[in-house]
């Protein structure tokens, strides 16, 4: 049995272990990832630390081993209407338990637990697509970037 829990800027303890949420997301994202280091950036923000607007942390952990089996931090944009007012940023699940509808349930905790809009970024030959087109996620631009 997997159980839920979540994280947010106003219930961070000292137990939380951020190097094992974003090693765990650095492994499991695969091609689909960043850098560990800009992970623990989202992580952080998502947490609120150095006076960021927050978000939360998902955890979906085996009941009995406390094991990680999927991650997802999703930042506060403070914007709202022109740009939503939150980012999933990441989420992964344990290679292992795909298909076992992990992914699914931490995005429904997510939505169940975010105010107003939700935006991510999927590249379209990614396979979790189709699970978030499943749950009410559209296509609505396309994203062009100018690296500097």
């Amino acid at each position: 049995m997997t159980t839920l829990e979540i994280y947010k800027p106003q219930q961070l303890n000292e137990t939380t272990d951020i190097n094992k949420i974003s090693g765990f997301l650095f492994e499991h994202l695969e091609q689909y990832g960043d850098s560990q280091a800009d992970i623990t950036k989202a992580i952080h923000y998502a947490l609120g630390k150095e006076n960021k607007p927050g978000g939360l942390i998902i955890m979906a952990k085996d009941q009995s081993t406390e094991q990680l089996k999927g991650v997802c931090v999703v930042n506060k944009t403070g914007m709202s209407g022109y740009i939503p007012e939150n980012i999933l940023v990441y989420i992964a699940t344990d290679k292992q338990t795909r298909g076992q509808g992990i992914g699914k349930r931490i995005l429904e905790k997510v939505i169940e637990n975010t105010e107003g809009d939700i935006a991510l970024h999927c590249e379209n030959e990614n396979p979790a697509r189709h699970l978030y087109e499943k749950l009410g996620f559209k296509t609505k631009y396309l994203e062009m970037r100018l690296k500097k």
